[in-house]
C-alpha cells in the first residue's frame, strides 16, 4: 500500500492512524458527550435534545439540527463557520430526524488541542456523542484525513505540521453498515468498510485522480477501524439502553 515505508514526523507509515481515545458522558447538563481524542487532537462534543424549538427551526415534519464549532481560543471565523455546515450535513445523514417533529438537536463542538485531522476528529467525536444521547441513528459514521505529500505519497490522518507542508489533503466521512446502530451495535459482526462510497468529501489543494483514488481506498479502509473502535468504546450498556428506547 502507497506511503508504507515512508517516514513520518512522528514514525507512523504512511497507511497508520494515530492511537484513538474516546471517553463519553464527561458533561453532566448534556444530554450526551463524549471526548474523541487522536493522540494530540482533541474534540468535546455535547448533544442537547430533542428539545423544544420556536420560530423558523420549528418544522412539522422533522427535527432540525444545530451544530455549533467553537475554538480552541478566540472567536469563531470562517472555517468553523464551514465546518459548522459540514459536520451538521454529515450527521442529517444518520439521525433519524423524522421522530421529532417540531424538536431540536443542538451539537456544540469544543476544540481542545488541534494537531491536524481536527475535522475528521470532530465528526468521529459527534457520531459518538449523538450515540451517548440516545438519538436514534440510521448508522454511524467514521471519519478520516488523507493527505499527498510533495513527494507524492499518500498518508494518512494528518498531523498540522503534515497539513502544512502537503500539497493537498482531503477530510473523508465513511458510513458504516446502512442499518439500524442499534441492531448494528448489538450483532457485533466484522467490521466491513461500506461499499457504496462516502457520506462527505472537503479537499484542501490539488491532487490528481490516482492519488484521490488511493486517499478513499486507503480511507475506508482506515474508517473502518475507526468505526470498530467506536463501537468497543460504546459498550454493551449503551445498546441495551438504545433498545429499550427504541423498541
Amino acid at each position: 500500500m502507497a506511503g508504507e515505508a515512508l517516514s513520518r514526523p512522528d514514525g507512523r507509515a504512511g497507511n497508520q492512524i494515530r492511537p484513538l481515545v474516546c471517553t463519553r458522558s464527561l458533561l453532566s447538563r448534556a444530554d450526551g458527550s463524549a471526548e474523541w481524542s487522536q493522540e494530540n487532537t482533541t474534540v468535546l462534543a455535547a448533544v442537547y435534545g430533542p428539545k423544544s424549538v420556536t420560530g423558523k427551526k420549528e418544522n412539522p415534519e422533522y427535527a432540525s439540527l444545530e451544530v455549533i464549532w467553537k475554538p480552541k481560543s478566540g472567536l469563531s471565523g470562517k472555517f468553523e463557520k464551514e465546518a459548522e455546515l459540514i459536520v451538521k450535513r454529515s450527521l442529517e445523514s444518520i439521525i433519524l430526524a423524522a421522530l421529532y417533529p417540531n424538536l431540536g438537536i443542538s451539537i456544540i463542538l469544543q476544540v481542545i488541542n488541534d494537531d491536524g485531522s481536527l475535522l475528521a476528529c470532530a465528526m468521529n467525536a459527534a457520531c459518538a456523542a449523538l450515540v451517548d444521547a440516545g438519538i436514534p441513528l440510521s448508522g454511524l459514521i467514521a471519519a478520516v484525513s488523507c493527505g499527498v505529500t510533495v513527494n507524492n505519497e499518500v498518508v494518512l490522518d494528518l498531523l498540522k505540521s503534515e497539513e502544512q507542508k502537503n500539497v493537498a489533503h482531503v477530510c473523508l466521512v465513511f458510513p458504516s453498515q446502512p442499518v439500524s446502530v442499534v441492531l448494528e451495535l448489538a450483532s457485533n459482526v466484522d467490521e466491513k468498510p461500506e461499499k457504496q462510497g462516502f457520506t462527505t468529501c472537503v479537499m484542501r489543494g490539488a491532487m490528481d485522480v490516482d492519488q484521490y483514488l488511493t486517499c478513499v481506498d486507503q480511507g475506508r479502509a482506515a474508517s473502518a477501524e475507526i468505526a470498530k473502535f467506536l463501537r468497543k468504546s460504546l459498550g454493551q450498556s449503551q445498546v441495551w439502553a438504545l433498545l429499550s428506547f427504541l423498541l
